[in-house]
């Protein structure tokens, strides 16, 4: 199964910016170091949020649950990155009760 409507896949700036590459971000901090070692940068944040789109579209849903706020879509492969090494990740998206496009929750280092 493919994501629904990935190509309406929404991924918002701040999300990118303020949590994925942010160190300072306590939560994301782990992320950021985790994506930056593979090339990815914050002033230009638009190709980590270009290749977790291009993920979503390029692997199958390994797993789909149900919460009080929509369903979220668990997604696992090899991401594209700036230096090619491509590590294998996990990005989650949800589609919110009420939409029909996904969102970006997450992204982090599949094991």
């Amino acid at each position: 199964m493919n994501l629904p409507n990935v190509q309406q896949a929404q991924i918002k700036k701040e999300k990118v910016i303020d949590y994925l590459l942010s160190t300072n971000n306590l939560e994301g901090q782990s992320k950021a170091k985790f994506f930056s070692r593979f090339g990815f940068r914050i002033e230009q944040w638009q190709i980590l949020a270009d290749a977790l789109r291009d993920h979503g579209a390029s692997h199958e849903v390994v797993k789909t649950v149900e919460t009080g706020y929509g369903i979220k879509y668990i997604i696992e492969g090899l991401l594209e990155t700036p230096d090619r090494r491509n590590p294998y990740v996990r990005t989650v998206w949800q589609i919110d009760k009420g939409s029909d496009y996904p969102r970006l929750v997450t992204a982090y280092p599949a094991e």
